[in-house]
């Protein structure tokens, strides 16, 4: 299904929403994260901030990051597999950086892995840059993580540019 961005609805997350979340998680991550895993950041990590991306009243994507001080973690970002290719990953990842700056923060990280070069491509176009590499980050096949880094523009994104 072709997606219209302008139709997109940015909520944050509930604990309704985490059976959907936890399918997605499944669809898009060798190592998904569970159910609890969610409970735990809705209802425990007051640094958590968690959205969804909605469209015709569909959860297709969502994406999460704890606040700390002037920091943003991304912690997760993923789309549904049917909607993929469409530049919706970009839109989830411009509303997060909006987002962050509401809560104050003036630069992003996240870990990505250093065999996901399409996730590696989202994250140049807004201006993250390889800080280093976490070994053996990943759990599945202990393979690193690449560090990234990004400033947050203020200004173009309290404006809503991407």
């Amino acid at each position: 299904m072709i997606v219209d961005v302008n139709e997109l609805i940015y909520r944050a997350m509930t604990m309704a929403d985490i059976p959907e979340i936890v399918d997605i998680e499944h669809e898009a991550f060798t190592s998904p994260w569970t159910a609890e895993a969610f409970t735990n950041e809705l209802m425990n990590n007051l640094f958590a901030r968690y959205m969804i991306m909605e469209y015709e009243g569909h959860i297709i994507g969502y994406g999460g990051m704890w606040i700390i001080m002037d920091e943003a973690h991304v912690t997760n970002i993923a789309v549904r597999a049917d909607f993929r290719g469409q530049g919706l990953g970009s839109c989830l990842l411009s509303e997060l950086q909006r987002t962050a700056v509401f809560f104050g923060a003036a630069k992003m990280t996240l870990e990505v892995r250093p065999s996901n070069e399409i996730a590696q491509q989202l994250y140049r176009k807004y201006g993250f840059e390889p800080a280093g590499i976490r070994p053996r980050y990943y759990s599945d096949n202990n393979e690193d993580a690449l560090i990234m880094w990004a400033e947050l523009d203020q200004e173009r994104l309290k404006a809503g540019e991407q």
